[in-house]
């Protein structure tokens, strides 16, 4: 048989519950399609909860704390080897469309950055780049989530060709806002929208690696349903947020949390013996919204997330016409979860609920990769980059530190880990803190803290009740700790020769 293509689809900061087959408040149509066709792992987690670091950890295989861009702002170095370059290598031919965040806005001489401003918004640069980055043979990028000012690159230079020539209405200006009256509702006509621009792009490469009859590995990367909250028509007014079951915290959940928990919930909470920089963090102010608000973030998440799902469709549609569904591996999943009201928070952050730190995640590989079936073999996106040089053939370099996951996904292994790894740091500030959890619990251990969390996932899903300081659990935080620390020093070693007496 030939050697499998790769076809990597991911959403952006997408709740794992979210998907129409699982959730029936929902319509994607497209994904639930995947789900028919393919395995859905309910048990995946990132291995940071945010942006940059996990995108990192997808094309290295590696954790935050190995390949070095360990938060935002810090940037994934040039030198180290993704698996775009593996596949390379080896034949294939791989790209990257939408969005990479391999680095920071804001570029400095020690570490440049192709995605920070003054190249960002280079037409002329862009115009005559299209790699390689990071492994990767051909990419056209773009940074903005919806109206942000940071849109560029090759996204814009799309615009243009599309005659969008006053595209510079529907984003922020660098030295200003758009009108605060414009919520939810995007003006931007659906034609133009990132998501026509990424389905379009891929469905041009699929088109010229079947022509060419060239392997390939090609990333497809969308950026909703990440705020801010905004969708064309008539996706805007898909949902009713009347109708939606709207996740809210329940009354006493943080008493026994970490104290910035409950901080969340005050109108004015003060995180100044945290960020001892007075630099902003994701998540550490008041989450409190008004309940009409939090109803419609909802709604416009929910549609965000039904537009992208039709423009996965189209991509899906493509592989059948070119005859390719057969012979490519097709994986969806997202770079970290969302909060959208449970515990009373919103957005993202520095707190490792399932919410946020748990994804959706299908694999789908006809004859190979059973069909409609759920798992709940763990899975991390670390895996991604060993299981799918596996699934190809390829030889996974030791320094991967990800889990091959191929016996497992072809449905001939129950698991291949038993446990996942997620972090969150952000310095120069106090906050720093990394999560162990298996198939029954969680804890999360803090730097410099004498604080943390434990969750009995089994009878407590909902993570309400935190057993850190419960007495009767006090075994159980020993040996989660215990196993938390063996799991934190990485792999065992590559098999040496053993020299008696050396």
């Amino acid at each position: 048989m030939d050697r499998p293509n790769i076809l990597l689809i991911t959403s952006d900061q997408q709740h794992w519950n979210t998907i129409g087959a699982f959730n029936p408040e929902l319509h994607t149509p497209n994904l639930d399609r995947l789900a028919k066709e393919g395995t859905t792992f309910t048990r995946a987690y990132c291995p940071n909860p945010t942006c940059t670091p996990t995108r990192a950890s997808i094309i290295t295989g590696t954790y935050p704390s190995q390949h070095g861009a360990w938060t935002l702002g810090t940037k994934l170095l040039e030198d180290r080897k993704t698996i775009g370059a593996d596949f390379s290598e080896a034949g294939y031919k791989t790209s990257l469309v939408g969005k990479a965040h391999f680095q920071p806005l804001h570029s400095t001489e020690e570490y440049p950055s192709l995605e920070a401003y003054p190249t960002l918004q280079d037409l002329d640069f862009w115009r005559n780049f299209n790699g390689p980055f990071y492994g990767f043979d051909h990419v056209e990028l773009a940074r903005n989530h919806t109206n942000e000012a940071h849109v560029g690159q090759h996204y814009t230079l799309w615009l243009e060709e599309k005659g969008c020539d006053n595209w510079r209405d529907y984003f922020l200006a660098p030295t200003g806002t758009m009108d605060p009256s414009i919520t939810h509702t995007w003006p931007i006509p659906e034609e133009f929208h990132y998501d026509t621009w990424i389905a379009e792009r891929t469905n041009a490469l699929l088109t010229q690696y079947k022509e060419a009859n060239e392997p390939f590995f090609l990333w497809s990367s969308f950026f909703d349903p990440h705020p801010d909250y905004l969708v064309p028509e008539p996706w805007d007014r898909m949902y009713d947020p009347d109708k939606l079951t709207i996740p809210g915290v329940i009354p006493g959940e943080h008493d026994q949390n970490p104290p910035h928990f409950g901080q969340t919930q005050q109108e004015n909470p003060d995180f100044s013996h945290l960020l001892e920089t007075g630099r902003a963090i994701h998540g550490y102010q008041s989450h409190l919204l008004p309940e009409t608000e939090r109803k419609q973030l909802v709604a416009t998440y929910y549609g965000m997330i039904s537009l992208m799902d039709k423009y996965i469709g189209r991509i899906l549609d493509k592989l059948d016409e070119l005859g390719l569904a057969d012979n490519t591996i097709v994986v969806f999943t997202t770079d970290h979860g969302h909060f959208f009201g449970q515990h009373g928070l919103q957005y993202k952050g520095g707190f490792h609920y399932e919410d946020l730190i748990k994804l959706p995640f299908i694999v789908r590989y006809p004859g190979q990769v059973p069909a409609g079936q759920q798992s709940s073999a763990i899975q991390s996106l670390v895996d991604l980059a060993p299981t799918f040089l596996s699934m190809s053939g390829l030889g996974i370099r030791p320094e991967i530190t990800g889990v091959d996951q191929s016996d497992v996904w072809r449905g001939k292994s129950s698991s291949a880990r038993d446990h996942a790894i997620c972090e969150f740091r952000h310095e120069p500030t106090t906050i720093h803190q990394k999560t162990y959890v298996n198939q029954r619990y969680k804890i999360t251990v803090y730097y410099n803290q004498t604080y943390g969390e434990i969750f009995d996932l089994e009878k407590d899903p909902g993570e309400l009740r935190n057993l850190w300081d419960d007495p009767e659990h006090q075994a159980l935080k020993t040996e989660l700790l215990l196993k938390y620390v063996w799991a934190e020093l990485g792999k065992e070693p590559m098999p040496m020769p053993r020299i008696w007496h050396a």
